[in-house]
């Protein structure tokens, strides 16, 4: 009770006297003149001559039930269904929070806007084996701190994300591809050997707005030596990108090349993509070469017409230099049957190596997605998956309340089962702010 009245305390003095202190602190915290004219809004906080924007957020997931993981329902897992794990008689468990802010100081400059900004990073996760070892994989991390400077021409070096872009690559139809989910999109599946794996980190990189859509990006990456194991990437990597965006047509080209710094490029690639809008329909294609002998297609198609949409979607792909071309093919059907209830079918297929038998694969599902309210969704899933090398199939439900109240706020509930005898439940709740 004392440490809670003197925190009361405290925050009442400092109310009181902050129009006081306000001069000699250089802060003025009612004032966000400076914040309007660099076109910033959010939670702010503005002195004469810098702008401080804050934003963040925190995660929260729980899962429970009996779901052990067998190489067969990795490999799933992978393609992203979790309704693929097996019973073994053990209860599981796993919770995981997780947390983030970041801080950009903005200031005007004869070039433009001068930024500095920082992004910590934080997760703590519990398993039942962890659990009953007193252990949890935990992380902080800085994941972001550079400095920028510009408008429409914008300078940035430190530690932060790519300019490459890996856009306009899904798949249109709702279940997706299972190759595209491997390599989230078109690409490799695994990071040895992957430009793709290794962007980012300490980088310096220039961005241009050249007008009409049309972009260009530029920057030299990983210059912190995170490459594989092979070293090919730990001599920096040189990213280019030209982009458009307008008229209902979205389009990119991105160039990788590993071990600039030394003088000698030891591997390249590139990723391609556009989609293109007309009324009723939208089509996409997208491609990737690593600048060798592995490569991976994508091209889907959606169409709407009054309550219905109809998508077809087909990937291919050489991986490893195998010379066995391995394909998959996908397509859905979505009925909006009332204002607020839609239905969804769809299935896809994939053969992971076209030269062997039994290793093809197979999944069709159902779904219902019902608006209970403004801020109610329910969604009820029931699917089938197969693959040639398995002993048996697989049948699982699973079906989620999600709650949107607003504020930034959102928060869902779910359960699921499957005919392997798994079953689970699972909860998660987030709020970002900014």
């Amino acid at each position: 009770m004392k440490i809670k009245s003197l925190l009361l305390g405290s925050v009442a003095a400092a109310g009181l006297s902050t129009s006081a202190y306000a001069a000699d602190l250089g802060v003025v915290l009612t004032s966000l003149d400076v914040c309007d004219s660099l076109g910033i809004s959010g939670l702010t906080i503005s002195s004469d001559t810098n702008c401080l924007k804050i934003s963040g957020g925190v995660s929260y997931e729980f899962q429970w039930g009996d779901y052990d993981e067998t190489a067969w329902s990795e490999w799933l897992r992978d393609a992203g269904t979790i309704s693929a794990s097996s019973a073994d008689g053990d209860l599981d468990w796993e919770s995981t929070v997780e947390a983030w802010l970041t801080f950009e100081g903005s200031a005007d400059s004869s070039f433009g806007t001068a930024l500095a900004s920082m992004t910590i990073e934080w997760s703590d996760t519990y398993t039942a084996e962890e659990t009953d070892n007193h252990d949890s994989d935990d992380s902080f991390n800085i994941t972001e701190a550079y400095v920028a400077i510009g408008d429409t021409t914008v300078l940035m070096a430190g530690m932060k994300g790519s300019v490459a872009n890996f856009d306009d690559d899904e798949p249109f139809n709702f279940l997706g591809l299972f190759g595209a989910d491997w390599s989230d999109g078109v690409g490799e599946d695994d990071d040895d050997g992957d430009p793709m794996s290794w962007t980012g980190g300490h980088v310096i990189q220039v961005t241009s707005d050249l007008g009409n859509g049309v972009s260009v990006a530029a920057g030299l990456e990983n210059l912190d030596g995170e490459g594989d194991d092979s070293a090919t990437y730990d001599d920096g990597l040189f990213v280019g990108v030209l982009a458009y965006a307008g008229d209902g047509i979205s389009a990119h080209a991105t160039v990788l090349a590993g071990g600039v710094l030394d003088g000698t490029i030891d591997t390249w690639a590139i990723h391609a993509g556009v989609t293109a809008e007309f009324d009723m329909f939208k089509v996409r294609a997208a491609g990737y070469f690593d600048g060798e002998t592995d490569w991976n297609v994508l091209g889907s198609a959606e169409a709407t017409f009054d309550m219905f949409t109809l998508a077809v979607s087909g990937e291919a792909a050489e991986v490893a230099g195998g010379g066995a071309v391995e394909y998959g093919l996908g397509g859905s059907v979505s009925a909006a049957v009332t204002d607020g209830i839609t239905l969804n079918l769809g299935g896809r297929f994939y053969d992971d190596d076209s030269g062997t038998a039994n290793t093809e694969a197979y999944e069709v599902q159902a779904q219902i997605v019902a608006d209970l309210t403004e801020t109610l969704t329910a969604t009820g899933t029931v699917g089938y998956l197969a693959e040639n090398s398995q002993p048996q199939a697989t049948v699982y439900f699973d079906g989620e309340l999600a709650w949107a109240p607003g504020g930034g706020f959102d928060a869902a509930v779910g359960a699921g089962a499957n005919s392997e005898g798994a079953y689970w439940v699972n909860f998660s709740a987030s709020k970002d702010f900014e």
